[in-house]
């Protein structure tokens, strides 16, 4: 870099602790870096994995960010997400099971970085309210308030990483006659524990990973019944008994759901696992990313460059199979391109690759064929970076196999093991079966003295 450069990074959760992490590479590997601030509004990093009882509105009146529920545990493979250059062995310093719940995989998440200074870059509790660019100046605005305080900060960047996720603003669909239902209504987002849940009726709205997950964590916790509604395919595992799905809803009577088929059940609360939106209220519609939730979004060169300005960034923008390797290797490549030692083609090369694999993303038959996608993806921009390279490969094959775990057994899948493609470590298995352990505690987890909890139903 000609003279030292200012990059913004908007989010501290894991894509932009992978991007703080891979500056921080850099410099240990000699490079001079750009001075970096990264502003995140929540009071500690980690993004969705920094759980807080809060819903609707924090404590400053903004909205809650993270969707994250108390009791989740892992729903796909720890081996699928784990990081090149740290492993869940040199973290615990010893096996785990495949399936941790959250604070186990929030004390990993942190845990990489604690060996670091890199939080110094970061200005918690503030938020961003407003990026623009100046064409003449080739320079972002960005204005900032810190929120204890209410003091505005105006600055400006050369280069914009767009870090704050895409899994806070809940997408809720209008249901005709749900207005008289008298009981407990949430999205998915403000979903924070299925304790409340036991002996009442349930009725999740969707047929993806939220549907699937709190109704099965409200199964779990001893609902007297399940019903996931679907607009245009069930899920299709094997449910136990007490857990069904029903088509699409055709409207609320009160306490009582009318499905598209004519059939109907009285229920107790409604819980929408309707999806999300790209929503980014300090960016221009210029600079925003619309759309649907989708492994390819549209207008991102290789998944990350803006491509009507390339000077601005998105990292873990995409629907996710992988994770947090995945925001690793895009962190290394965007960091490579600011640091201009990873060319960045012209505009015209830019949209020929954009659309060369928009073409490929068109034609994905099935859940299978987006995985090996996305493998492919990571592995096109693991081949740019110097990121510790890793079995790209093996981790589409666990994914497929995870995929195959569940179709056999939906309430039991996490009790399977897998193998470390970064260490060759094979997963332990977990003290208690995911259905029976109801204490998803990291000292529970982590303990060799385990004494049975009781299950939901004999509480």
């Amino acid at each position: 870099m000609s003279e030292k450069q200012r990059v913004a990074i908007i989010g501290a959760g894991p894509s932009g602790m992978a991007q703080l992490r891979a500056f921080e590479s850099a410099e240990q590997a000699g490079a001079e870096i750009p001075e970096i601030v990264c502003f995140e509004k929540q009071s500690d990093w980690g993004g969705q994995w920094n759980y807080t009882w809060r819903t609707g509105l924090d404590e400053h009146g903004e909205p809650v960010h993270s969707s994250m529920y108390r009791n989740l545990w892992s729903n796909g493979p720890k081996e699928g997400l784990e990081f090149a250059d740290y492993s869940f062995d040199e973290h615990f310093g010893r096996p785990i099971s495949s399936y941790p719940p959250r604070p186990v995989l929030w004390d990993y998440i942190a845990g990489r970085l604690e060996r670091t200074d890199v939080r110094k870059y970061v200005r918690f509790e503030t938020v961003v309210r407003m990026v623009t660019f100046d064409e003449g100046t080739a320079m972002f605005t960005l204005i900032s308030e810190h929120l204890p305080t209410k003091a505005t900060t105006t600055e400006t960047f050369n280069q914009v990483i767009v870090a704050s996720g895409h899994f806070s603003y809940p997408n809720t669909p209008e249901v005709s006659g749900i207005e008289t239902f008298p009981g407990a209504i949430m999205h998915a987002h403000d979903f924070r524990g299925a304790e409340s849940l036991k002996d009442r009726n349930v009725l999740v709205i969707g047929s993806s990973y939220s549907a699937e997950d709190i109704g099965s964590q409200a199964y779990k916790m001893g609902a007297a019944s399940v019903t996931a509604s679907y607009r245009t395919a069930p899920m299709g595992y094997d449910w136990p008994e007490g857990f069904e799905e029903r088509p699409g809803i055709d409207h609320f009577n009160g306490s009582t759901v009318v499905f598209a088929d004519g059939s109907s059940k009285d229920i107790d609360a409604v819980i929408f696992c309707t999806g999300y939106q790209h929503k980014y209220p300090y960016l221009p519609e210029n600079l925003a990313l619309s759309g649907p939730n989708t492994v390819y979004p549209e207008g991102l060169y290789r998944g990350v460059v803006w491509q009507d300005n390339p000077s601005l960034f998105y990292v873990g923008a995409q629907d996710q199979w992988f994770t947090f390797n995945m925001f690793d290797v895009q962190a290394w490549y965007v960091r490579d391109l600011i640091l201009g030692t990873a060319p960045l083609p012209n505009a015209a090369e830019r949209e020929a690759s954009i659309a060369a694999w928009h073409e490929r993303f068109l034609a994905i038959p099935d859940a299978e064929a987006e995985i090996a996608f996305q493998g492919d993806y990571v592995l096109d921009l693991l081949r740019q970076t110097d990121y510790p390279e890793f079995d790209v490969a093996e981790v589409v094959n666990i994914f497929i196999a995870w995929k195959h775990d569940k179709q056999q057994d939906i309430m039991g899948y996490r009790d399977r093991c897998y193998r470390s493609v970064m260490t060759g470590t094979l997963a332990v298995q977990h003290h208690t079966p995911w259905i029976e352990e109801l204490d998803d505690s990291l000292e529970r987890y982590l303990s060799e003295d385990v004494t049975p909890t009781p299950t939901a139903t004999s509480l």
